[in-house]
């Protein structure tokens, strides 16, 4: 209810600005087409009030009303009704009448679509029948000079304060739209990248490094005895966990280092453009730090980190094969003893021991 009453408030701000100055340089215009007919005190009344108070007046109504959305659409009617009734009173003066009633109409279509122009055509043919009922029915096919000029600030002025409207409107929806870009591509407990998107630029990564030759490796880490943590602890100090170490890892990775969540304990990095020796000294870091985070709540709590890490290969066929190498040392590093980090055995050399127990 709070988010639809905010999102009718919106649209009644937005729809202000442009009433306003419309119905303010329209005044004008429709002040020019009934000024050589013989009308009554009240209808300048009326046009005054309508150019010049109105807007006010329901911006006021929207802002007060349970579902301002609603009642904003009202209003508009309202506005067309008063376009329809203008209409007829000066007559159908065929240029003051066009701008009018097509501005009125843009609106609406702006609004609400052709539903919204249905309903504005029958509120403006509504006031052209009241009009017609207190004023008579007459045509004037003839517009002067001056009508045309006091129409002129109506067809320029108002097109750009409905297109600035429109402009305001497309930045915001740009911005929620990279919102929502960022949103279905990240982790929402960790910040990181989730698992689809992570893999998608695993996909990217893999190509890259067959296309120009570079270096890249891939670690994959894994949180020791998670499930017993959390059910030691608690699903709340395993979740601050896995914040921690997302932390860690934004605090020891580059801004090109691509980590993201895998699953449930499992996260995964993609390091470019290092060799496996640098990134392992990366992971051996991040394995100590990581192991020195102490739980302000649980003070008894250590947690502790596996390591699987592979190299790209040019004789990968594909990304998946790549992946599957770091797992299995990750798988290495889980079985023989844990807390550790392991490389993938393609990356061992004879006779060297890239293993570090911890």
């Amino acid at each position: 209810m709070d988010n639809q009453r905010g999102k009718g408030l919106s649209f009644a701000r937005r729809i202000y600005v442009p009433r306003t100055v419309g119905l303010g340089i329209g005044c004008f215009s429709v002040m020019a087409a009934l000024y050589p007919l013989d009308m009554p005190l009240w209808i300048w009344g009326l046009l005054l009030f309508n150019g010049f108070v109105w807007p006010h007046v329901a911006l006021k109504i929207s802002t007060r009303s349970a579902y301002p959305f609603q009642t904003e659409r009202r209003n508009m009617l309202m506005d067309s009704l008063f376009g329809g009734f203008w209409a007829a009173s000066f007559q159908f003066n065929p240029l003051p009448t066009v701008t009018i009633l097509s501005m009125m109409t843009m609106n609406n279509v702006a609004a609400g679509g052709q539903k919204m122009l249905l309903r504005g055509a029958l509120a403006q043919i509504a006031g052209v029948l009241i009009a017609w009922t207190l004023l008579g029915i007459d045509f004037t096919p003839h517009t002067t000079p001056l009508q045309i000029y006091a129409c002129l600030p109506m067809l320029a002025l108002y097109p750009f304060a409905v297109g600035m409207v429109c402009y305001r409107l497309a930045i915001k929806l740009a911005e929620h739209k990279r919102t929502l870009r960022a949103l279905s591509r990240t982790d929402s407990l960790t910040g990181l990248l989730n698992h689809g998107s992570w893999k998608d630029l695993l996909q990217l990564s893999f190509h890259q490094c067959q296309q120009t030759g570079a270096t890249a490796t891939l670690a994959l880490i894994d949180i020791d005895h998670f499930k017993r943590i959390n059910d030691t602890y608690g699903h709340i100090v395993g979740d601050s966990v896995l914040r921690k170490l997302s932390k860690q890892l934004k605090d020891n990775l580059r801004a090109e280092d691509l980590a993201g969540r895998y699953g449930g304990d499992e996260f995964c990095v993609i390091v470019p453009n290092r060799s496996l020796e640098q990134t392992q000294d990366i992971m051996e870091r991040l394995r100590q730090v990581f192991s020195q985070v102490l739980d302000g709540d649980e003070p008894g709590l250590q947690v502790s980190l596996s390591i699987g890490l592979a190299s790209y290969r040019p004789d990968f066929d594909d990304a998946s094969q790549w992946l599957n190498e770091a797992d299995k040392a990750l798988y290495i590093a889980k079985n023989t003893g844990r807390n550790k980090i392991s490389v993938a055995a393609a990356d061992l050399l004879p006779g060297s021991a890239l293993s570090n127990p911890g």
